[in-house]
């Protein structure tokens, strides 16, 4: 895939230099009837950051995406894109968004499909052969715009509708689950374009389960559960302290549970590793797994992950 092209100064809103934010939500809450699907969500995403929306199937992330594009009415709270209240016609001109489920038109080529979102924008008649072409060679579908959708494998229409959410520069894309459909070389050319939306100035709201891809682009995350958000921050707020892998024999259930003061134990077998261990308790752990009749073959620093982050706020959560 190409480069996102860079926006030229013409295009480059005076929001963006008066800090106006890309989204703002002051609690803003989504009722179905006695249902709670969406509670009190407050926050803000600035222009040129990759915003990561992460939580568990049900916790309200395809609520909140839906509010913040206009496709729901919230039962309360506010929210703005663009410096504009949600809703706001001329805003969403300014948007681009990409759903998780995805479906095309099978009898019409990629060219055809993107021309039918130029003109739903509406972008100028004029510019749409330049949009067509950007978007086709930005997601790697140049060689295939006069084929027929229906020819395209599932990955390949992912990328004909990330393709369609770039038309017009939009100033903040929503991505829901971009990668889901693609192999490996295809999620490492989604992130260099969401990395070169950001360069030039656009905010992505990214929403996706696979957690090392968010880590790998995301410059804040939060976490929502139940409705509403347990956790946000950086990567390095999140992910702050290290942790210790062990292998070792010989412990019984007991013996592990017994050593939980050194921090959560995340137990699989002969591998345990002790979430937010200071090193220089490494030496106190290792002595008191020995006194325990346990032999140790292997002390590793491990990076915490957002994955291991990720399941550690849920379990939190619930207890």
């Amino acid at each position: 895939m190409a480069e996102v092209a860079q926006k030229t100064e013409a295009a480059i809103s005076t929001e963006v230099a008066a800090g106006t934010p890309a989204v703002k939500t002051v609690e803003l809450t989504k009722r179905f009837g006695s249902t709670v699907a969406l509670a009190g969500l407050t926050m803000t995403v600035p222009r040129g950051e990759v915003f990561g929306f992460l939580g568990p199937n049900g916790a309200g992330k395809t609520t909140a995406v839906k509010l913040l594009l206009g496709l729901l009415k919230p039962t309360a709270g506010e929210g703005w894109l663009l410096g504009k209240r949600v809703g706001d016609l001329q805003t969403r001109r300014r948007i681009g968004y990409l759903p998780e489920l995805f479906r095309y038109q099978s009898w019409l080529s990629a060219a055809e499909v993107l021309a039918l979102h130029c003109e739903l924008a509406p972008l100028p008649r004029s510019s749409w052969k330049d949009e067509i072409g950007t978007a086709l060679e930005t997601v790697g579908l140049t060689d295939r715009a006069k084929d027929r959708v229906g020819t395209f494998s599932k990955g390949m229409q992912q990328r004909l509708g990330l393709g369609a959410a770039l038309l017009g520069e939009p100033e903040l894309v929503f991505l829901d689950e971009p990668t889901s459909a693609l192999d490996p070389v295809g999620r490492h050319d989604v992130r260099e374009i969401i990395r070169g939306l950001a360069a030039r100035g656009s905010a992505v709201f990214l929403n996706s389960h696979l957690l090392s891809e968010v880590e790998q682009v995301c410059d804040r995350v939060a976490v929502v559960d139940h409705g509403r958000v347990i956790a946000s921050g950086t990567m390095d707020e999140l992910l702050g302290g290290s942790a210790v892998r062990v292998r070792v024999t010989g412990l019984t259930q007991a013996d592990k549970n017994d050593l939980s003061s050194f921090g959560r134990i995340d137990d699989e077998g002969d591998q345990l590793t002790f979430a937010k261990l200071e090193p220089n308790r490494v030496p106190e752990l290792v002595a008191a797994i020995v006194a325990k009749g346990g032999r140790v073959y292997e002390v590793a620093p491990r990076h915490e992950t957002l994955e291991d982050r990720f399941l550690q706020l849920l379990e939190e959560e619930e207890k």
